[in-house]
């Protein structure tokens, strides 16, 4: 169930002794007391629905109030689907990796991409490995150059003991 951020307030929940009218047409009334509002509105068979709860100039709108319910959630609903979450996924490399497990990896790397996630190529160093981190930097770029559809947000960088990049589906 969706719910609405801000629930208004309606006919006699509105605590204000005077309030600006706006007609279910959007035509401006003006400046008349509640209660003659209120009573206005249930001639129409409508309510009457606090919009701007301004300690100065309230303004009241005459309208359905389920009906603009309904509709405030059906845009929240509609607003939901088009969002799309973007996923990070993450391709392990270490630094003495063959060419050809590289490549491989590229192209795991390369549909992550396609597919419109971030991609995180993490390269760990363990033991000495750690004396390589330079040699560990240009197998980071070659990787970076056989990915064709990416363009880096964030460049290799050091993180413990762990050599990591982010890369996203470029702009179009």
């Amino acid at each position: 169930m969706f719910h609405i951020k801000q629930d208004f307030l309606v006919n006699e929940d509105i605590d204000f002794s005077k309030v600006q009218v706006i007609d279910s047409n959007g035509q401006k009334i003006g400046l008349m007391p509640t209660q003659k509002a209120i009573e206005l509105a249930e001639e129409e068979g409508l309510d009457l629905v606090l919009v701007s709860p301004n300690p100065d100039n309230p303004v009241c709108k005459i309208l359905d109030y389920s009906k603009y319910k309904f509709e405030m959630n059906k845009k929240a609903k509609e607003s939901k689907k088009k969002q799309k979450v973007i996923e990070i996924k993450e391709v392990r490399i270490s630094p003495n990796i063959d060419r050809h497990d590289l490549e491989v990896k590229a192209k795991n790397a390369n549909k992550f991409i396609e597919a419109g996630n971030k991609v995180k190529v993490t390269m760990r160093f363990r033991g000495r490995e750690l004396n390589f981190i330079e040699q560990g930097k240009e197998i980071m770029e070659s990787f970076k150059e056989m990915i064709t559809e990416a363009q880096v947000e964030k460049e290799a960088k050091m993180e413990g003991k762990n050599l990591v990049m982010f890369l996203i589906p470029k702009q179009k």
